[in-house]
């Protein structure tokens, strides 16, 4: 991942959250380090609140391009659904009610607005019309899902990383980001807890064709609480998929503003461009 600037840029300041997470059950962090240059004057590792390991550091001198190199070795568990477990929409109310639990993971941190998803009454609508009498709360986050994943296309060049979930609702275009977006507030339009997932995840190539090393980038999906037996589950409705050894977590949030892979301040005018490659290879 790197940064290239017009004019080169001083009093730099940034937060990165970019190295895989250690889940039980899940996935474990073998093996990662983090190489910034030009090297950074000051450096500080801490924890935020959803118990994500950031490093904040600072670049005095002038720059023309900041450069990030991550690599990790992950081990990441098969993971599954057996039976759905989750109840009716009508009766999630109080199994949210029933826990008293604030910590990170607890569903009341993803029931309401957010800092990049307000209310969306066309989101609304449009998670309404996707619902059928008597679905589970699982049955109806795999409808919605499906339903982006049918209604949109992806299109690199449609949106950015500031447009809003309406930009690409209205447009029904857009890259991961804004599926995972659009798709949360649908959820949470219903009651139903929803929060986003920064990642990577393998791509495998059509048949014939070669991977391209470093062709591919972040990637993000939901997180749906429900219930209190079955609790979290990921979908990806990017592939209309739910999550598994090949989506590899870094952080979960409320949306990307809690995610953001590097967020700072510098000192600089004109443009700049930013460019990112991922290689993600299975190990023997």
């Amino acid at each position: 991942m790197g940064y290239i600037y017009d004019t080169p840029a001083s009093g730099a300041r940034h937060i990165m959250r970019l190295m895989p997470l250690s889940l039980p059950n899940r996935q474990r962090l073998v093996a990662g380090s983090i190489k910034v240059s030009p090297t950074p004057d000051e450096q500080a590792h801490f924890v935020d609140f959803f118990e994500h390991p950031a490093t904040s550091f600072m670049l005095r001198a002038p720059h023309e391009k900041l450069d990030i190199r991550m690599q990790a070795r992950v081990q990441v568990e098969s993971h599954s659904i057996s039976a759905d477990f989750s109840p009716e929409l009508a009766k999630l109310p109080e199994e949210v009610g029933a826990i008293w639990s604030l910590k990170p993971d607890a569903p009341h941190h993803f029931l309401g607005t957010s800092p990049r998803l307000p209310e969306t009454k066309a989101i609304s609508d449009y998670a309404r019309d996707a619902l059928s009498p008597s679905l589970t709360v699982l049955e109806i986050a795999n409808a919605i899902c499906a339903q982006i994943h049918k209604d949109f296309t992806y299109d690199p060049e449609a949106t950015t990383v500031d447009s809003t979930p309406l930009d690409a609702f209205r447009l029904q275009r857009g890259v991961c980001q804004d599926f995972t977006h659009v798709m949360i507030l649908a959820l949470r339009s219903l009651g139903i807890p929803a929060g986003y997932v920064s990642g990577f995840l393998r791509t495998i190539p059509p048949p014939g064709k070669e991977r391209l090393e470093g062709a591919d980038a972040m990637h993000a999906w939901v997180r749906v609480w429900c219930g209190k037996t079955i609790g979290w589950v990921e979908l990806d409705p990017t592939n209309n998929i739910p999550a598994g050894t090949d989506h590899i977590v870094v952080a979960y949030g409320r949306d990307y503003a809690d995610v953001a892979p590097v967020i700072g301040v510098l000192k600089s005018y004109g443009g700049q461009r930013s460019v990112q490659a991922v290689d993600v290879v299975p190990l023997q």
